[in-house]
């Protein structure tokens, strides 16, 4: 469930939350506004690509400025409106790209299903949602889930695990394990379970491999990572140089969810922990994102430490680019790569069922 339906979880009054959104709109509009004098025809790309970038770029970074300025409350009463109304555009979206939706809560984690509609899936992904460790809900990442549902043919467990501040570290890390633990005992083979997540999601999957270490279970097939916060410190020349090219606010909240920890912590970063053990990894992200440079030297230690790694730094993308901006051919070839590295993954269990040899067709 989204934050706000839970509990113990506060949410503001609802004349509060008229206000919340009436002045989102406004913000929104003003973003708008600002759009024709950042020079959203230029780029090396076409006028439509860098004018797609450009009203993303500054409707995104503002919503994310605006909503993370508010109260908590306040905060939670907004996302409850956004799950609501993503409850009510999805489902027809989700079924056009070929995905089925279906909630179910995994050992005692609320989340949504997205399977294959016509068709048997041939893996499976424990999906870890972005958001900053303290946002969003598995229905806001409807359309991605089913694009990447029908590109690589596996069944998606979106987990709605506890968020900050409310439930600061480890307790999010603790509901993914769990899900990921009772899977495995469900009959889940661990050659076709691959771990997923993006921004905060892929932190937090880092985070997760870093824990099955200690309770020493078979490695999974492979983890996929679109712009993973990787390093919680913070402190890459990235995060400075790209502040004005990416969809992030400069000022990118962290304490809600460390409470106090060292954010060098092996257990909250991955960047400096011990990766041998990890299976093979596929990494998207762009080069004008804020954690371009933590996720670069991710990469290198992957590779430094013998795990097979392809990496994929798309030239003037922003953070999770491909959920933002499915249409772009940077994002069509994630998600094309995407579907070949399970393929390939899956291909080595010679005792699985067939794989299709065909490429589903790309989004736009």
């Amino acid at each position: 469930m989204v934050m706000g339906r839970r509990p113990t979880v506060a949410t503001a009054s609802w004349p509060i939350a008229i206000n919340d959104l009436v002045g989102l709109a406004t913000n929104l509009g003003a973003a708008l506004a600002r759009v024709p004098f950042r020079r959203p025809l230029s780029g090396e790309s076409s006028t439509q690509h860098n004018l797609s970038v450009a009203v993303t770029r500054e409707t995104i970074r503002t919503f994310m400025g605006y909503c993370s300025a508010l109260p908590i409350d306040e905060y939670r009463s907004v996302e409850l409106v956004l799950d609501d109304l993503c409850r009510l555009a999805m489902p027809p979206v989700v079924s056009a790209i070929g995905a089925r939706a279906e909630h179910q809560v995994v050992a005692g984690v609320p989340g949504i299903w997205y399977r294959p509609k016509d068709r048997e899936a041939r893996g499976t992904v424990l999906y870890l949602h972005g958001g900053g460790y303290i946002g969003t809900s598995p229905r806001m990442y409807a359309a991605f889930t089913a694009w990447l549902c029908h590109f690589t043919g596996c069944e998606i467990f979106v987990a709605d695990y506890r968020l900050a501040p409310e439930f600061p570290f480890p307790a999010g890390l603790e509901d993914a394990v769990l899900v990921l633990e009772e899977l495995l005992q469900r009959g889940t083979d661990p050659a076709r379970c691959f771990l997923a997540g993006d921004s905060g999601g892929g932190g937090l999957a880092s985070t997760l491999l870093y824990a099955m270490d200690d309770i020493h279970h078979t490695p999974l097939a492979g983890v996929l990572l679109f712009s993973p916060e990787v390093d919680l410190a913070l402190d890459e020349p990235s995060v400075s140089t790209n502040a004005g090219r990416d969809i992030l606010p400069w000022n990118i909240p962290t304490s809600a969810y460390l409470h106090g920890r060292n954010p060098a912590e092996a257990s909250v970063s991955a960047i400096d922990q011990d990766v041998s053990g990890w299976p093979p990894v596929l990494v998207a992200y762009g080069d004008d994102e804020m954690f371009r440079d933590p996720i670069r030297r991710l990469v290198l230690h992957l590779i430094e430490a013998g795990v097979p790694t392809t990496a994929m730094e798309e030239a003037g993308m922003f953070h999770v680019f491909p959920i933002l901006m499915p249409w772009a051919d940077a994002s069509r070839r994630v998600l094309r790569a995407a579907a070949e590295f399970v393929a390939g993954r899956l291909a080595v269990d010679a005792d699985g069922p067939p794989l299709s040899s065909e490429t589903p067709a790309p989004p736009g």
